[in-house]
C-alpha cells in the first residue's frame, strides 16, 4: 500500500510539474501579448493633456497679463486738446494744445508741448506768437509720490503677482498629478489582487480535479469533493470580486488620461499595470528620501508664494508710509516760439508752478498704514506656522515610509512560510496523511498574507507619492 500510495505520488508530482510549466509558459506568453501601462507614460500623458493642468497654465498668463497692465503706466502718452467757438460770425477762441508726456519710475514726469490759440474773446494770458508756443519740461513730486507712487507699487507687486502665479500654477499641478498617481497605484493594486484570487482559483480548480479523480479510483471519500468544490466555488467568487474592483479603477485611471483637442480617452482592457513601480516610483515621483534643511522648506511654492506676498505688503507699506507726507508738485517748462533753435530755450523764457495740499488729520492714511502693518503680522504668523506645518508633515511621511519598508520586509518573509506550510501540507496529503480542509485553511491564510503584502506596498507607493506631493516634485 506504501509503495503504491508512493508511486501515485511520484506520478502526480510528475504531473504537478508538467502542468506547472505549461502553466509558466502560458504566464509569459500572457505576458508578452499584454502592453504594459507604465508609471512613466502614464504621467506624461496627465502632464501634457489633462484638462487641468492646461488650466493651471492659464494662472501664469494672467500674472504676465497683470504685469503687462502695471508696465502700460510708464507708456509715453499723446494728448491733444483742440476747442473752438463761433458765433454770429465772430470767432470768440480757437485753441490748440497738443503734448507729448513720458512718465519715469520716480515722480518724474518729461513734457513737451505746443500751444497756438487765436480769437477775439481770447484771454490774455492764452496769447501766443503767431506760429505757435513750444514747451520742454518737467513735473515732479517733491515729497508725497517721489520715492513712492501708485505706479512704482503696482508695477513691483505685478512683478511679484508674476512669480506667486508660477508657484500656484506648480501647486495646482503638482495636486493633478498626486491624484493621478494615486489612481494609478490603486489600479495596480487591484490588478495584483485580480491576478491573486485568479491564480487560486486555477489551483482550486485543479485540486478539484486530482480530488474527482481520486475519488473515483477509490483514493479519497466523497466529503473530499464537497470540500474542493466549495474551496473552488469560493474562489471564483472571490475572483469575480476582484475583477469587478480591477474594472472600477481602471475607470478611475481614464479620469486622468486625455489627449490633444480635450479628447478624454477610456484605457483599453489589454493594458496592464506595471509591477515594477516600486522599484521606480522614486526615480519617476522624485521622492528619494531628503534631508530636510531650512533651504529646501523655503524654495517650496507656498513658502515662496507667502514670502512674494509679504514682499508686496512691503511695497504697499512703503507707499502709504509716503502717503503721510504732503503732496507738493512743482512744474518747470521751458519756452520758446523757434524749436529749430535749441539755444532758443533759456531761464529767461518759462512757464513754473507749485502745488501744496495736505490732509490736516491724514485718518485715511494712518488707516492704511496701520492696515498694511497688520496684514504684515499676519502673513508672518503664517509663514511660521506653515514652515513648522510642511517639516511635520516630511517628517510624519518619512517615518511612514520607513516603518511601511519594515512591513513589507516581514510580509514577504510571512507569504514564504505560509507557501512552505501549503506545499507541506499538500505533500501529506498526496501521501494519504493529511486532510484538504487543512490545505484550504493553510491556502486562505497565504492568500491573505499575500493580499497583505499587495496592501503595504500600495501604501509604500502611495506614501511615497505623498511625499512627492508635500515636496512638490511631481511635475520635475
Amino acid at each position: 500500500m506504501i509503495l503504491k500510495n508512493k508511486s501515485i505520488y511520484k506520478l502526480k508530482s510528475s504531473l504537478v510539474i508538467c502542468l506547472v510549466l505549461v502553466v509558466n509558459l502560458t504566464s509569459q506568453a500572457q505576458i508578452v501579448s499584454d502592453s504594459i501601462f507604465t508609471l512613466e507614460e502614464y504621467l506624461g500623458y496627465v502632464k501634457q493633456y489633462h484638462p487641468i493642468v492646461k488650466q493651471a497654465q492659464l494662472i501664469a498668463t494672467e500674472g504676465e497679463i497683470k504685469l503687462l497692465k502695471a508696465r502700460g503706466a510708464f507708456d509715453p502718452k499723446i494728448e491733444v486738446d483742440y476747442n473752438r467757438k463761433k458765433f454770429s460770425g465772430t470767432e470768440y477762441y480757437d485753441k490748440l494744445n497738443a503734448a507729448f508726456k513720458i512718465p519715469t519710475w520716480y515722480g518724474i514726469e518729461l513734457k513737451a508741448n505746443y500751444e497756438n490759440n487765436d480769437g477775439y474773446y481770447l484771454n490774455p494770458e492764452s496769447n501766443v506768437p503767431d506760429d505757435g508756443l513750444y514747451s520742454a519740461g518737467v513735473s515732479m513730486s517733491l515729497a508725497k509720490g517721489f520715492l513712492a507712487n501708485e505706479r512704482m507699487a503696482t508695477l513691483k507687486q505685478s512683478k511679484l503677482y508674476k512669480d506667486i502665479s508660477l508657484n500656484k500654477q506648480s501647486l495646482v499641478v503638482n495636486e493633478v498629478l498626486y491624484n493621478a498617481v494615486e489612481a494609478y497605484f490603486n489600479w495596480l493594486k487591484n490588478y495584483q489582487e485580480y491576478k491573486v484570487y485568479n491564480d487560486y482559483q486555477n489551483n482550486a480548480k485543479e485540486r478539484l480535479n486530482n480530488v474527482v479523480a481520486s475519488f473515483e479510483a477509490g483514493d479519497k471519500p466523497a466529503v473530499d469533493t464537497l470540500e474542493a468544490s466549495i474551496n473552488y466555488n469560493n474562489r471564483a467568487l472571490d475572483v469575480e470580486k476582484s475583477r469587478i474592483k480591477y474594472i472600477k479603477s481602471q475607470l478611475e485611471l481614464s479620469n486622468y488620461l486625455w489627449l490633444q483637442d480635450d479628447t478624454p480617452v477610456e484605457l483599453d482592457y489589454s493594458l496592464i499595470p506595471d509591477e515594477n513601480s516600486l522599484f521606480i516610483a522614486d526615480r519617476v515621483l522624485n521622492s528619494s528620501l531628503l534631508e530636510v534643511t531650512d533651504d529646501l522648506l523655503n524654495e517650496h511654492p507656498k513658502i515662496q508664494s507667502l514670502t512674494l506676498k509679504r514682499e508686496q505688503l512691503v511695497f504697499e507699506k512703503r507707499l502709504n508710509s509716503n502717503n503721510l507726507l504732503p503732496k507738493i508738485d512743482l512744474q518747470y517748462n521751458f519756452l520758446t516760439s523757434d524749436y529749430e533753435r535749441i539755444n532758443t530755450l533759456n531761464t529767461r523764457n518759462y512757464k513754473a508752478g507749485l502745488n501744496v495740499s495736505m490732509p490736516l488729520f491724514l485718518r485715511k492714511e494712518r488707516a492704511d498704514l496701520k492696515l498694511t502693518k497688520l496684514k504684515l503680522q499676519d502673513i508672518d504668523f503664517n509663514l511660521s506656522s506653515t514652515k513648522v506645518t510642511l517639516l511635520n508633515k516630511i517628517n510624519a511621511v518619512q517615518q511612514e515610509i520607513d516603518s511601511y519598508e519594515k512591513q513589507r520586509s516581514i510580509v514577504e518573509k510571512l507569504v514564504t512560510d505560509y507557501k512552505h506550510l501549503v506545499t507541506a501540507e499538500e505533500m501529506k496529503f498526496e501521501l494519504g496523511e493529511g486532510s484538504l480542509f487543512l490545505i484550504n485553511y493553510r491556502e486562505v491564510k497565504l492568500i491573505e498574507t499575500e493580499l497583505k503584502n499587495i496592501e503595504v506596498e500600495n501604501k509604500v507607493l502611495i506614501t511615497k507619492a505623498k511625499f512627492a506631493e508635500i515636496l512638490n516634485t511631481l511635475e520635475n
